[in-house]
């Protein structure tokens, strides 16, 4: 069916994601042995034969943040090793995404760093999906395929949500995300203006577009802390709308934001599966998850046959 031979690889970050892929692939994930040594050391070790084949590698770089790319460096060292013909790193969520510019005089580009080890490390190709910034895409001197989530967050928003919908960025820097959305639901679109004062600290200012009577819907790429996302949403309510949801390509949901969630007058909270849910986000009812397993590997059959993936683009 494929023109070449490739074989699905995945790390331990997100083992479920990876295993949704390799299903709608219609094949197994190809075997690795890992362990951690007493100090924490990662190893690996490839139990199969893989000379010349194209390796795909499905590793989210989330939480232990550190320990997910080192797994990721050393799966791909191993990999080159063994004489595979290529490796492209698929990376439902780019850690460090955030680091992506210097903000003060004396502090790191580590979304560039990252760059850096995984081209050191010997990685071909990249795909991943909503990156928080896609000027990252230009950190690499490899292709890069860049994946949105907005295919499958449509799918499930076009039954309840249509001209009757506001759909609002949380910020200035989401409007071209929100206006994908608006545009393809029939709603309008509002913006919040807020200012952060500190990294996972925000403060909600007001609400630019009229949101009265109005079902509205925030979208964005990340939630992690939640505090962005619930002073948004009562900022929302305090403007006269209706009812207001979320949908989120990344689930990081640190902290304490399943119970701001749970607290908030959000009526729901969609994300996807690039991230696995913690146990707590797992309780909370107001937080539902949907695949991106089909969309990825679209882009994993594309890749390997040579084909365009912007037909996955909505």
């Amino acid at each position: 069916m494929y023109k070449k031979d490739y074989r699905l690889f995945s790390g331990v970050s997100n083992l479920p994601l990876a295993e949704s892929i390799a299903k709608n692939l219609d094949m197994n994930l190809a075997k690795v042995d890992y362990k951690r040594f007493s100090d924490g050391e990662s190893y690996c070790e490839i139990r199969e034969n893989v000379r010349g084949v194209d390796a795909f590698i499905i590793q989210s770089t989330c939480r232990p943040v550190n320990d997910n790319v080192m797994e990721l460096l050393i799966l791909c060292d191993a990999l080159r090793r063994a004489s595979v013909g290529s490796i492209t790193a698929v990376i439902p969520y780019y850690g460090y995404a955030r680091q992506d510019r210097k903000v003060h005089p004396r502090s790191p580009i580590t979304s560039k760093l990252v760059a850096d080890l995984l081209i050191a490390a010997g990685v071909n190709r990249v795909v991943s999906i909503d990156l928080h910034a896609g000027q990252i895409q230009g950190f690499f001197n490899i292709p890069f395929d860049h994946l949105f989530a907005m295919p499958v967050m449509l799918d499930y928003l076009r039954p309840q949500f249509g001209e009757d919908s506001m759909v609002v960025s949380p910020d200035a820097g989401g409007v071209e995300r929100a206006r994908a959305y608006s545009k393809r639901l029939g709603g309008g679109m509002a913006i919040i203006d807020k200012r952060r004062e500190r990294a996972n600290v925000s403060e909600v200012m007001n609400v630019i577009g009229d949101v009265r009577g109005k079902r509205c819907v925030i979208v964005d790429d990340m939630i992690d802390t939640a505090g962005t996302l619930c002073g948004a949403a009562q900022a929302i309510m305090d403007k006269g709308a209706t009812s207001v949801s979320a949908v989120a390509c990344h689930g990081v949901l640190s902290g304490p934001a399943a119970e701001r969630i749970a607290a908030s007058p959000l009526s729901e909270v969609i994300v996807t599966d690039t991230l696995p849910l913690s146990e707590t986000a797992k309780a909370c009812p107001k937080i539902k998850q949907v695949s991106v397993a089909k969309l990825l590997g679209e882009a994993i059959k594309a890749i390997v046959s040579g084909d365009s993936i912007s037909r996955l683009f909505a």
